[in-house]
């Protein structure tokens, strides 16, 4: 119940205990990080005033961003924008959440090619458009194409490129893994985050996930029984094509899926070498293949 002309401390006291019992995760800054959203402040302006009164109107905005928390939906879709790679994207329940873990890929994009370089690159499934607006961002020469079947997501990922000003750098396109994105080796990088849920998994995951983020996303779409590795099998011949001799393509994948992408991405005959790369835990997480310079 909210009190009247409530102080911010009571007003998130109260919203870390909703938190609580609602069971998700980390409830004391989560109710920091809306309380300052809500009100326009900082995070830190929230902790430094605690005894800052709130109207009735505040505090009842409050309450409705603690109450979609508290029912499991992501904090980055209530704030409307989430962090990846120092960079802040704008995201809707069209696109998934970046995670931490795809910013990997950006770390070998770095090693790999000078920050002059002007790149020619794709990027596959391109969601909030994280991977290809990054991308854009860090190598100013850099000219791309960022490929997916939702024109939801991809007007999500044109804000997006829009608000880091790499919109004249990147040409969204709106297409499946199969058809053509790009003349016969052309490109010097191919990135992707393609669904790669198995349905199986799909019926254990979190219902933060499930129940909040695009099915489409995770679920290779059409498959009943998917194992989550459709996508990887029908956009690798078009990668191959794509791809110029000595080439890069980064692709991430299901932490168990590591054996099985390197035995389809070899058995495709066009890639030199093959290496399963780890995240931060240890586990398995996406590949690193070299276009082999004779083409095959």
């Amino acid at each position: 119940m909210i009190r009247e002309n409530p102080t911010l401390r009571a007003v998130i006291t109260e919203a870390r205990a909703q938190l609580e019992r609602a069971g998700v995760d980390s409830p004391a800054l989560s109710a920091e990080i809306l309380a300052a959203h809500t009100l326009g402040m900082r995070r830190l302006d929230v902790l430094v005033h605690p005894n800052k009164v709130l109207t009735p109107a505040e505090a009842v905005a409050v309450q409705v961003a603690i109450t979609r928390r508290a029912a499991g939906e992501p904090v980055a879709y209530i704030l409307g924008e989430k962090e990846f790679y120092g960079l802040d994207f704008s995201v809707s329940s069209a696109v998934l959440v970046p995670r931490p873990e795809t910013e990997h890929i950006i770390e070998d994009v770095e090693a790999h090619f000078a920050a002059d370089a002007p790149l020619r690159f794709a990027d596959l499934g391109t969601g909030s458009g994280c991977l290809a607006v990054t991308v854009a961002h860090l190598f100013a020469k850099a000219r791309g194409v960022a490929l997916d079947m939702s024109a939801d997501a991809l007007a999500v990922a044109r804000a997006n490129a829009a608000r880091h000003g790499v919109a004249d750098q990147v040409a969204f396109v709106q297409g499946d893994f199969a058809q053509p994105f790009a003349a016969e080796g052309s490109l010097d990088l191919v990135v992707s985050n393609p669904p790669y849920v198995s349905e199986a998994e799909y019926r254990e995951l979190d219902p933060e996930v499930s129940q909040f983020e695009p099915r489409t996303a995770l679920v290779p779409d059409g498959h009943v029984e998917s194992d989550g590795l459709e996508c990887v099998r029908a956009l690798l011949p078009q990668v191959a094509r794509a791809l110029r001799p000595g080439g890069l393509f980064l692709m991430e994948f299901g932490w168990a899926q590591g054996e099985a992408v390197r035995r389809i991405v070899e058995g495709q005959g066009a890639f030199s070498s093959v290496t399963i790369r780890r995240d931060l835990a240890g586990k398995d997480r996406y590949v690193l293949a070299r276009r082999s310079e004779k083409c095959v």
